[in-house]
């Protein structure tokens, strides 16, 4: 051991350790692990136990920044227990529910008493000492109720604590922060402004009326017992987006993460985009390790999941003193919310006749597209010199429609690949056995979009019934277009002589109405210019067929899936960098689902009527080398 090392050592053993009981530190280091890193696994996992940091260490072993000294950020918060907590989460659960997720829902209910600081993880235990001795000068002045007055505004609605409770527990915040820089050497700023527990935070204005009825149902009881919190992040990756893994993940290449189910990723949402799509790059929160991982093994998961509860101070008269201080390490989650119960029977038959009976509208993303597999040099891997095309791998398409500029069209209009055609009609196939009645097809003029629409028709035996109307307006947003110019589409003449059975009227039929042709695109147009056509789009296709009881598909791009059901829900545009966050996860064939309900005059998203389809990567395989290499 170096000599800095153990003098490190000496002083943080003798502050640990009590009288007779070794320390959590003397167990790790026993077990082999050097003083730094056995510092830092302890300030990881909340000094639980010793298992719990030897496993994370053990998780850890090829983590980069292991020997990094960079500290954990610390935050106090005092949080409700009991009753009042439960009904705080039944709101967190219905306002998520009834106006979507807002910037309240990534952590658990709370009031913040002192803002995230940094602590040496040799310093950690000072912590818990500095909680403790604030708690207990506090003690006998801690109010028996802590009164809660609700406030709203156009972006936030909470509840406010005011008077002499409010005095007490900031004095209860000051004393932990100057306790903290006198034990720990830290530098804490503890709240001495309004003490609020928040209920919803950057919401859409016109949820504020629904929010508002749903927090007056919690009435607050003066008697809830209160619990002073200490948790603990990673200071890297607060402004990173966490993802939660759903399935197990093999890793195929070097550059590949494992994924458990469970496991949390944190990803750069401002990193520049360096992986192909339907892949990010990102940091396993239980490995430290940085790779690629395909997204649809994930969700959106919020920003406290990782967060770790270290000590806790409860504030309560039927407990005696020693009680008091919870000195049992915790780093398992506080405030989670228990899964939302679900009625039974979603997708029984009487459920599914009532959609049939509505107007609906089922909006897709195109299949799996052949670049996506074999890159932007794909062209070049499947025309022989004289130009012509074959299959150098079975996902490239058996064949390719002619094109009046020839095969450099498809360079930024490319086709389905052989799983991207198998994943449509695989769509297909499940809306036959669902039963559900599609009564008009638009699409997007992208081939692949087309493409998707093609074989769905074709597995719900409509290909002859129902003609595909090509709708340019909800053309991807051009911004995104790699050529930075508006691509050479197929014309619905030239689709009609490739077989698809597309509508030549329907571009004449919509003259009236406030149309979007294929040239009125614009490169590189603007987010507000992209949102305002595809809202235009959507309500000029279901005002095309208004008297059709049953579905609309709209087959389009993933940014479909939320420029052109918000306009039918009456939801603003979303900010744009979460459109863009959000539209890099869905998936080929992902769907939203929007019902009309006549009765309220409105629309409304609902689960769609098939389930989505996950499956995994199958890299390139070469007999050759290995046969014969070495």
């Amino acid at each position: 051991m170096a000599a800095g090392e153990t003098q490190l050592y000496a002083k943080v053993s003798n502050r640990l350790k009590g009288p007779s009981t070794p320390s959590l530190l003397d167990s790790l280091l026993g077990l082999g692990f050097p003083v730094h890193t056995a510092l830092k696994a302890l300030a990881a996992t909340g000094r639980k136990t010793v298992e719990e940091a030897s496993n994370w260490l053990h998780c850890h072993c090829n983590d980069p920044s292991l020997d990094d000294p960079i500290p954990q950020e610390y935050a106090l918060f005092l949080c409700p227990t009991g009753l009042l907590l439960e009904k705080l989460q039944e709101f967190w659960r219905e306002s998520k529910r009834q106006c979507a997720k807002n910037r309240a829902h990534e952590v658990f209910p709370h009031i913040t008493l002192c803002e995230f600081f940094t602590c040496e993880d040799h310093k950690v235990d000072c912590l818990y000492e500095a909680l403790k001795r604030a708690g207990d000068r506090v003690l006998g002045s801690f109010p028996s109720a802590v009164p809660l007055v609700l406030h709203s505004s156009v972006s936030y609605l909470g509840f406010f604590v005011n008077d002499s409770p409010a005095d007490v527990i900031r004095e209860f915040a000051v004393t932990f922060a100057t306790e903290a820089s006198i034990l720990a050497d830290c530098t804490v700023k503890p709240c001495t402004k309004q003490l609020h527990l928040t209920l919803a935070h950057k919401f859409y204005p016109h949820h504020q009326r629904a929010l508002e009825q749903l927090a007056r149902a919690i009435h607050p009881s003066p008697s809830c017992q209160w619990t002073a919190a200490l948790y603990s992040r990673d200071m890297r990756f607060v402004h990173y987006q966490t993802l939660r893994a759903l399935f197990q993940y093999k890793p195929q290449n070097a550059d590949e993460l494992t994924l458990r189910p469970g496991d949390y990723l944190f990803v750069d949402p401002t990193q520049p985009e360096e992986a192909s799509e339907g892949w990010v790059i990102g940091i396993s929160h239980r490995t430290g390790c940085r790779g690629f991982l395909p997204e649809n093994h994930t969700e959106r998961a919020s920003e406290c999941d990782t967060w770790v509860r270290h000590r806790t101070y409860t504030f309560s008269l039927a407990m005696d003193l020693n009680s008091r201080k919870d000195g049992e390490a915790s780093s398992r989650r506080n405030g989670e919310l228990p899964p939302p119960q679900t009625p039974g029977g979603t997708n029984s038959i009487q459920a599914l006749q009532a959609s049939i009976a509505r107007r609906s509208v089922l909006v897709v993303r195109h299949g799996e597209r052949v670049d996506q597999v074999f890159g932007k040099s794909w062209l070049q891997q499947c025309f022989t010199p004289d130009g012509k095309y074959y299959r150098p791998d079975l996902n490239f398409p058996r064949s390719l429609p002619r094109r009046r500029n020839g095969i450099k069209d498809f360079e930024n209009d490319p086709p389905l690949s052989s799983c991207g055609i198998f994943q449509s009609r695989m769509a297909g196939e499940a809306l036959l056995d669902s039963g559900v009645s599609i009564t008009s097809v638009f699409t997007s003029p992208a081939l692949r979009c087309v493409q998707t629409a093609k074989h769905i028709l074709e597995e719900l035996k409509l290909e002859k019934k129902v003609k595909i109307r090509v709708e340019p307006g909800i053309f991807e947003w051009t911004r995104w277009e790699a050529s930075k110019i508006i691509p050479n589409l197929l014309t619905p003449e030239e689709l009609r002589e490739a077989e698809f059975h597309v509508s030549t009227d329907y571009r004449h039929a919509i003259l009236t109405l406030p149309a979007i042709p294929l040239a009125s695109l614009m490169p590189a147009e603007s987010y507000e210019e992209y949102v305002d056509r595809c809202a235009v789009s959507a309500v000029r296709m279901v005002s095309t067929c208004p008297q059709d009881l049953g579905v609309i598909l709209i087959v389009g791009h993933g940014s479909a899936l939320d420029s052109c059901t918000r306009p039918l829900l009456g939801l603003p545009p979303r900010d744009c960098r979460d459109f863009a966050q959000l539209v890099r996860k869905i998936p080929s064939l992902g769907m939203c689902f929007c019902q009309e309900n006549k009765e309220e005059g409105k629309w409304e998203l609902v689960n769609p009527p098939v389930k989505t389809l996950t499956h995994g990567s199958n890299s390139a395989f070469n007999w050759r080398n290995w046969v014969l290499g070495s």
